[in-house]
């Protein structure tokens, strides 16, 4: 299934359960909610996109706190977490996604390389859930369509679609 088919069934599974969805978006910066804005109808379901792509814009519109930040850093489970819960705080969503990663060519190290993504799931009245990816560093655009792709996907899966 590529990223439109699944951009459509998250649409549908999301309408299916009559919630509402928001993404919060680092390493993407926005290429998620564009995925499903792109497709007529969506603003049934669609309620806002979050692009938190500093430390600074997680804090102020997500209320990541600079403790996990500076603990963690952008690029974790904890803040990957907090991005979620904030999502789901901060919009009339039941479902939210929630994307960062170091997408490249620079900015890796040994313990965080170019490709690792953190994703959170928020499904209101649930505990938010994360896993992370590391992709291959085939260039800054793979890792960003990937990182979608698997974004639409746990979104599916969280709502029982896959």
């Amino acid at each position: 299934m590529n990223s439109n088919d699944m951009a459509n069934a998250l649409l549908q599974a999301c309408q299916k359960r009559g919630i509402m969805l928001a993404t919060a978006e680092s390493c993407t910066g926005g290429m998620i909610i564009a995925a499903l804005t792109d497709i007529a109808g969506s603003s049934a379901v669609v309620d806002r996109g979050f692009i938190t792509y500093s430390n600074e814009a997680k804090m102020d519109m997500l209320g990541v706190s600079a403790a996990t930040l500076d603990a963690h850093g952008a690029v974790s489970r904890e803040t990957a977490i907090e991005m979620a819960k904030g999502a789901l705080a901060r919009s009339r969503a039941g479902l939210t996604l929630a994307v960062t990663g170091i997408a490249g060519p620079g900015g890796g190290s040994a313990e965080k390389p170019v490709g690792l993504v953190w994703f959170g799931v928020g499904i209101d009245g649930e505990t938010v859930t994360a896993e992370h990816k590391l992709f291959a560093d085939k260039g800054r655009d793979f890792i960003r369509q990937e990182t979608v792709r698997h974004a639409l996907e746990l979104g599916l899966r969280a709502l029982g679609q896959r």
